[in-house]
């Protein structure tokens, strides 16, 4: 049977990348056109969600705010993914003196809390949407490298994998065909679960000024620009935080049903796996 659940997830979560994607159809306005003349209007036809401080229409920052906010989340964990599969996979199947150094390495990035070494790597390099990138990965790289990194010394003891050495396999293809599948099936997983919070560090250092600068249309900034007037115009602050959160909440689901259904089929996955070797 299909996951309901799972299903309704990825619709979510292709409706968002699709209004990313497709935002300059979807928009009304510009989400940099101002009008002063016309500043705080009330929802209308005109202005589906109103207009913000400088008569900004919210719809159109709102929409195009996704395409931010998402191409800063996927770029981060891309380059998460891509250094800690190196240097987990590096680690984990040489061993030895690589393994010693490369984990000493890891252990220092994993003594300070994300947010904090996020922080310092900001004040180093500079605001801005590149450096907030760079910041964010270089603070979860670490966590990722551990973890392909075990995955890697467990898998390698893996009796498919001691039989595909007796048969002659070629290290490369060990690694190709037995180890990484089941390296980037958890990783994988992991990254969904962790998209969520990547979002919510993006979104945070926007929001004090270190991330991506206004007048860029993204969810943190729009959070940040209508702070003065949360008394008057609560609703300014609502719409974008309704936005990260329904967000966050579709990764972080998405992530969880992908690891259940995961654990279910591990041991008939492995399996498969020794009939094959």
């Amino acid at each position: 049977m299909k996951d309901k659940g799972l299903i309704i997830l990825f619709s979510l979560l292709a409706l968002i990348i699709l209004s990313a994607l497709f935002a300059s159809f979807i928009a009304p306005y510009s989400p940099y056109d101002t009008d002063l003349t016309n500043k705080f209007a009330p929802v209308s036809l005109e202005h589906i969600l109103g207009t913000d401080h400088l008569g900004r229409d919210v719809f159109s920052r709102i929409i195009y705010g996704s395409r931010m906010s998402l191409i800063s989340v996927l770029t981060t964990i891309l380059i998460v993914l891509i250094l800690s599969l190196i240097v987990g996979s590096i680690a984990g199947f040489r061993g030895g003196l690589f393994d010693s150094i490369l984990m000493r390495i890891c252990d220092v990035f994993l003594t300070f809390p994300t947010f904090i070494l996020a922080l310092f790597f900001i004040g180093v390099l500079g605001a801005g949407l590149i450096n907030v990138i760079i910041a964010i990965a270089l603070t979860h790289w670490a966590w990722y490298a551990r973890i392909v990194r075990s995955i890697v010394l467990e898998t390698k003891q893996k009796n498919y994998v001691l039989a595909a050495k007796c048969l002659g396999s070629s290290r490369f293809k060990i690694v190709l065909k037995h180890i990484m599948p089941k390296v980037l099936s958890q990783v994988i997983i992991l990254a969904a679960l962790d998209l969520g919070h990547m979002m919510l560090h993006v979104a945070g250092l926007s929001f004090l000024g270190l991330g991506v600068q206004a007048p860029t249309a993204e969810w943190g900034v729009m959070i940040n620009d209508a702070t003065p007037y949360i008394r008057e115009h609560p609703e300014l602050m609502l719409y974008p935080g309704i936005c990260i959160f329904i967000t966050v909440a579709v990764f972080n689901s998405i992530g969880e049903k992908l690891r259940d259904k995961y654990e279910t089929k591990e041991y008939s996955s492995e399996s498969e796996l020794c009939v094959k070797s």
